[in-house]
């Protein structure tokens, strides 16, 4: 199983939708929430994905296709 840090950007559109709940579900990704902020017009994620190559490949591309922005992160993100 791979780990790989994420920040998460999502549109108005997709913020009171259950985005994370779908990565769990259809593409078998344990998420780490590490960090959030989620309001009415925007929200931010950084989240840590376990899971295989191809399962978290295939959702960030299920990510990307609903306007969720999906940039690598570094560094501990609890601590500071």
């Amino acid at each position: 199983m791979l780990h790989h840090r994420y920040r998460l950007t999502f549109p108005e559109s997709q913020v009171l939708e259950p985005v994370i709940y779908h990565v769990v579900k259809d593409y078998n990704i344990i998420p780490s929430i590490r960090r959030a902020s989620i309001e009415n017009h925007f929200g931010w994620m950084i989240v840590d994905f376990q899971g295989s190559h191809e399962d978290i490949n295939a959702a960030i591309a299920y990510l990307e296709g609903l306007g969720v922005e999906v940039v690598n992160a570094e560094g501990d993100f609890v601590a500071g």
